[in-house]
């Protein structure tokens, strides 16, 4: 339909911004009850966006299904919901996610028990979901066991993720960690090797051994590899570079490490 009516004098005219149709994400769900039966139904939800000022009755409430539960809850002026959704929203707004999520320490576990050599891929605070889908392409080309990216401060999966992955995210595993500290610990603890790929080492890549169990740590866009997994990681590695710009896009760095690893256990 098009945004445009027509006034006094039959010229046609653009409707005003408030009277034009909004494009509702699927995933997104509105209304304090949707929210809650979602919740309590046990449905992936990526974020939840509450009013600032919201009713204590409905507070309450929400309160009360998300006890417990590590959500993501983000206080914000109603503005920023209206612009979701021209629904009665009560105030509230869930980002329910397209997948389901995995538990890293399941997925290790199983590895352990069966004897697999398995290959983890942890995004530490990514944000862009371009950067987000063709690292997961890439992961599942390159025969990337699971990917885990962290609860908060995070790119999540969207609709939008999975259209960038050409659809990987459908098909390779992705896991959230509360604390990514706590489940490479555990990685490490189980026998896999964990490898960060980071400019502050002078170990090349091709000198780094990927084979076997290993877990290899992405950083992210801004900033790299957070110092506290920098001093957690067994080996760092560096992708060695001639040119005069000191840093790779992340995405193009994930494809460089994970084909390494590749050529590695295929020789």
């Amino acid at each position: 339909m098009e945004n445009r009516r027509n006034d006094k004098r039959g010229e046609r005219t653009e409707r005003p911004a408030y009277m034009k149709e909004k494009k509702v994400d699927e995933n997104l769900i509105f209304g304090i009850h949707a929210v809650v039966e979602a919740i309590k139904s046990g449905r992936e939800i990526n974020k939840i966006l509450v009013q600032k000022g919201i009713q204590k009755e409905v507070f309450h409430e929400l309160k009360d299904a998300t006890a417990g539960k590590n959500y993501f809850i983000q206080y914000v002026p109603v503005e920023k919901i209206d612009k979701l959704t021209t629904s009665n929203h009560q105030g509230v707004v869930a980002f329910a996610s397209p997948v389901s999520y995995f538990t890293i320490e399941t997925l290790i576990d199983e590895a352990v028990e069966n004897d697999t050599r398995s290959c983890f891929l942890f995004l530490d605070r990514l944000t862009d979901v371009r950067n987000f889908g063709a690292i997961a392409r890439t992961a599942e080309c390159m025969g990337v066991d699971a990917i885990v990216i962290p609860s908060k401060s995070s790119v999540q999966v969207t609709s939008d993720a999975i259209k960038t992955s050409s659809g990987a995210l459908n098909r390779i595993k992705v896991c959230k960690a509360d604390s990514f500290k706590d489940s490479l610990f555990y990685a490490q603890q189980s026998d896999f090797r964990i490898v960060a790929c980071t400019e502050k080492t002078s170990v090349p890549l091709y000198e780094t051994n990927l084979r076997g169990n290993v877990a290899i740590i992405m950083g992210s866009e801004e900033d790299g590899v957070s110092p506290d997994l920098l001093k957690l990681a067994d080996i760092k590695a560096r992708i060695p570079m001639d040119g005069e710009i000191s840093s790779l896009n992340v995405g193009i760095a994930t494809g460089m490490i994970l084909y390494e690893r590749l050529r590695q256990i295929k020789h």
